[in-house]
């Protein structure tokens, strides 16, 4: 009999996947950056990181940067994706626009310009790759 392909099989364990956490599964993708915090917070709760340890507010912080970016300058999120395998978390997330993020210093009359600098900071790899429809960008962090 052969095993079932890559995107049926279930985790293992040490690796734990934001789309099916805690027997639910996320078909869509979150349509806010408190909704993806949720499925990040429900991941490292299951890999047994401490909610209240800077880790987890890190990993909480790029996430919501991300998503929050992907709603304000990429028309919405595609497809987002978080998963743990080891001690690190990989955040995926796709939008509709292929412009690439850029850091910039923000100004009274357009405030911002802070998430992009924190997230290449906070997170240990940051992939970012345009489609033809889109841009995907995908970070690493390490949990220990």
């Amino acid at each position: 009999m052969n095993p079932p392909p890559p995107s049926e099989a279930p985790p293992g364990p040490q690796r734990h996947r934001a789309d099916a956490v805690g027997g639910r599964r996320h078909d869509a993708p979150p349509g806010s950056a408190a909704a993806a915090r949720e499925r990040v917070r429900e991941l490292l709760l299951l890999a047994g990181v401490s909610l209240d340890s800077v880790i987890a507010a890190d990993a909480l912080l790029v996430t919501s940067e991300l998503v929050t970016n992907a709603i304000r300058h990429g028309y919405g999120v595609i497809a987002f994706q978080a998963d743990i395998a080891g001690d690190v978390l990989r955040l995926t997330i796709a939008d509709a626009n292929p412009r690439l993020p850029a850091a910039r210093t923000g100004t009274v009359e357009h405030p911002g310009g802070y998430g992009w600098p924190l997230i290449q900071r906070l997170a240990e790899h940051v992939d970012c790759r345009t489609r033809p429809d889109g841009k995907t960008i995908t970070t690493a962090l390490r949990l220990s």
